[in-house]
């Protein structure tokens, strides 16, 4: 896969300096129309080889392009911020706009591939994170993403010399560290792991574009014409009609769903309310105060029918918490902001850091639910949606955060009760508003949706807690109860 990037490649400086006052100003009229037009961002992933001219590309980019525009992410050790929560978190975190380009020197594929490289992780495990790192680019892609991956590339005679250059020089004998001639001296078994990963995620819509490093002329010019080719036909593309390539739904022919068998007439008398939930929040209190606490996180998500009892629930768990450890996160529609970033990356810089609690009011459910029925969003966007989120939920499991997803679900009956007595009520008059009449008339269509979704996402790391929530006592415990079972099954595997 490197033998044309060992070619010995070369430009004469009389044609570099010829070609590179044409090169940037087009770079920075394409860059330029990708501002005005802000219909996708670009992400540049910039790696390879030591010596082989990362950083010297990174500083040429800054140079030839408007930085108003160019955000750099050079992505070296985690911070402690960063460390207390998924390992995609901190790229997710950088993610540029709509409009704006994001140059990455070190990405998602760093690790992976100096820990194979080291003999830290089995092959099985780097396949694992190449699978991972496939659907994550193309998720990117499928939300508008234009991805640019450069791999730069030395032969090992090459690196050696140019390591040994470097070091002759007094102005650049300190890039050169025992660090990297460790790393050198794996050069056999990074080429190995790097063929195998590049192999394995250079795809149609993200290709990996190997350049010969060894000749800062050739590096630069050709970087920059891949570049630019690639901004100015992503330009001049027409929007194409997405088709979905998910798995179809299926109806069951009897019409039996998850929700006919749930007891909706469950109850639990006040008196009986009143004991079980200070037992239960003393016992929340004590299980988020517990010293092995600190190296979890939890994350409950809430969805339900309107009037169902949400915000209830969540205040009966809030009760309990310590004010300093906990953020409700309410999940309305999107910003300006937002909508210049992918789906879920509101969701992503909201994840807790280890020892927090985190509560979404509402959550990423939104596009298989109201954005499905209400037709906010193409059939293609939330059906891919499901294997999306499931990637993300298995992320955060994988990181040690408590996912707890409830579903409150009331009658048709209860919800007109309820709705009419909110607009009775003064203090509950905010409540009730057209949209939730509207949204009433489509209850068959969102409780398909609902089915669809649970048969979809509910995994057994993840699974839904569907919680029968007409009598509102009954649905407070079940919520409280299910906190407590799944934190406590979370501490006893931290002993």
């Amino acid at each position: 896969m490197f033998e044309s990037a060992e070619l010995g490649h070369k430009i004469d400086k009389a044609t570099y300096d010829a070609e590179v006052p044409a090169l940037r100003e087009a770079l920075l009229n394409a860059q330029f129309d990708l501002a005005q037009k802000a219909k996708f961002p670009v992400v540049i992933l910039v790696g390879g080889v030591d010596g082989a001219g990362k950083g010297e590309t990174v500083n040429l980019l800054n140079e030839w392009m408007d930085p108003r525009y160019i955000q750099v992410h050079a992505m070296g050790e985690q911070s402690d911020e960063e460390r207390e929560r998924p390992p995609m978190w901190r790229f997710w975190h950088s993610l540029p706009p709509k409009g704006k380009v994001g140059v990455f020197f070190g990405s998602w594929y760093t690790a992976p591939i100096v820990q194979r490289a080291l003999g830290e992780i089995k092959n099985s495990k780097l396949n694992q994170r190449i699978e991972e790192i496939n659907r994550f680019e193309e998720m990117l892609c499928n939300e508008g993403a234009l991805i640019v991956k450069f791999w730069f590339h030395l032969s090992k005679d090459a690196q050696k010399k140019r390591l040994k250059t470097l070091e002759k020089d007094p102005k650049t004998r300190w890039r050169v560290t025992k660090f990297d001639w460790d790393r050198f001296n794996i050069y056999d078994q990074f080429r190995k792991v790097s063929e195998l990963a590049l192999r394995a995620t250079s795809t149609a819509e993200a290709p990996w574009i190997v350049v010969e490093g060894s000749d800062a002329r050739y590096r630069s010019l050709t970087a920059g014409k891949i570049l630019l080719e690639a901004l100015r036909k992503r330009l001049q593309e027409k929007p194409q009609p997405t088709t979905s390539k998910s798995p179809p739904l299926q109806a069951p022919i009897d019409r039996l769903d998850v929700f006919d068998r749930l007891d909706m007439k469950q109850k639990v008398a006040k008196k009986k309310f009143d004991t079980e939930l200070e037992k239960y929040q003393g016992k929340l209190a004590m299980l988020t105060r517990d010293a092995r606490f600190r190296n979890i996180s939890v994350v409950a998500l809430f969805e339900g029918n309107d009037a169902a009892g949400k915000g209830g629930a969540i205040r009966r768990i809030t009760s309990a918490l310590d004010a300093r450890h906990y953020r409700i996160v309410p999940v309305a529609a999107p910003t300006e902001e937002e909508r210049a970033q992918p789906y879920l990356w509101r969701f992503w810089r909201n994840v807790p850091r280890t020892g927090k609690f985190t509560i979404f009011d509402r959550s990423w459910y939104g596009r298989v639910l109201v954005e499905r029925v209400e037709k906010f969003c193409s059939e293609a966007d939330w059906m891919r949606a499901y294997g999306e989120i499931n990637d993300f939920e298995q992320q955060l499991s994988d990181n040690n955060i408590v996912l707890v997803k409830f579903w409150l679900t009331i009658t048709k009956d209860e919800q007109l009760r309820r709705f009419k007595e909110r607009e009775k009520v003064s203090f509950k008059r905010f409540k009730i508003t057209e949209e939730d009449w509207r949204n009433r008339k489509k209850w068959d269509a969102y409780e398909t949706a609902v089915c669809d979704m649970v048969d979809r996402t509910s995994t057994n790391t993840a699974p839904w807690i569907l919680v029968e929530a007409n009598d509102k006592n009954f649905a407070r415990l079940k919520v409280l109860k299910t906190l407590c079972d799944r934190i406590e099954a979370a501490l006893k595997k931290r002993k």
